[in-house]
């Protein structure tokens, strides 16, 4: 007989633009809010039972009315607002995960000094907050996807196991890219979080400028560590470093010399470093 043992539902993007406006400058919160409730909805999978279910459509319509009333400058406090709503006014929920990714909007530059409502797209990457609440416990945690970072030099991959399916010369020199993510855990939610989410973000792309790189795996270890060490609210971090290959053209048949400067650069496939860092 089939059994039921897992299941949780909701929204996914439900997006929201809003405007946080002191006197003539403005601030542009442009965010995709993911919610999933998990608690006695069994009977809405196995018998058609719908008498429980909160209808997605009044999750969308709870998201917009909260960030009407409660988006402020820092995504963490609203997605810890909203997993709570969601525990505390229905009972038949048990947990609620909020998953919030923010695009990043810049302010134009009009001769040398920021535009107060005028704003550039900030590029591919996006900061988020995550919220896992229950009705005895909550989990923050916050982080960056698809960060762009590319080195020129001050890499290389040397010394690894070869067989009879090893093609990979060795180098103590090469492109190291990423489409870069990472996921931070507070323990406690600092007073400014997207003081201490940028200076977190720093300290992991100093080192990873300035740091000889042995290869992925030591460089993704040394960027945890600088976070760890400059953000004392955080317990541990997930990094992901999709490492994304860029491949010296053969120019031989060409006549020339390719002396690593011409490369084409690929997405598929790519190298998957992940690790997690903790104290």
């Amino acid at each position: 007989m089939p059994k039921l043992i897992a299941h949780r539902y909701g929204k996914a993007r439900v997006r929201v633009v809003k405007i946080l406006r002191s006197d003539i400058v403005h601030r542009i919160k442009d965010i995709a809010v993911d919610v999933l409730l998990e608690g006695d909805f069994e009977t809405s999978y196995t018998s058609g039972d719908n008498s429980k279910v909160v209808p997605t459509d009044t999750i969308k319509n709870t998201i917009n009315v909260l960030a009407k009333e409660h988006l402020g400058a820092e995504i963490e406090e609203f997605a810890v607002f909203a997993s709570e709503h969601f525990v505390k006014r229905y009972p038949q929920v048990n947990r609620a995960q909020v998953e919030i990714a923010e695009r990043n909007w810049r302010r134009l530059e009009i001769k040398g000094k920021p535009h107060p409502h005028s704003f550039v797209g900030g590029g591919e990457s996006k900061m988020f907050a995550r919220v896992v609440c229950t009705r005895d416990s909550k989990i923050v945690q916050a982080g960056i996807r698809d960060l762009l970072i590319l080195k020129s030099t001050g890499s290389g991959f040397e010394n690894y196991p070869r067989d009879e399916f090893t093609t990979l010369p060795e180098t103590a020199d090469r492109i190291l890219a990423s489409s870069f993510g990472a996921t931070w855990t507070f323990d406690r939610l600092p007073q400014n979080c997207d003081q201490v989410n940028q200076s977190i973000i720093d300290s992991m792309l100093k080192v990873f400028a300035e740091n000889y790189s042995p290869s992925a795996q030591a460089t993704l270890f040394q960027m945890g560590e600088a976070a760890l060490a400059v953000c004392r609210e955080i317990s541990q971090i997930d990094l992901v470093m999709p490492n994304k290959h860029c491949l010296l053209i053969d120019l031989s048949p060409f006549g020339l010399k390719n002396e690593k400067e011409v490369f084409v650069p690929i997405d598929e496939p790519h190298g998957q470093i992940e690790a997690t860092v903790a104290r």
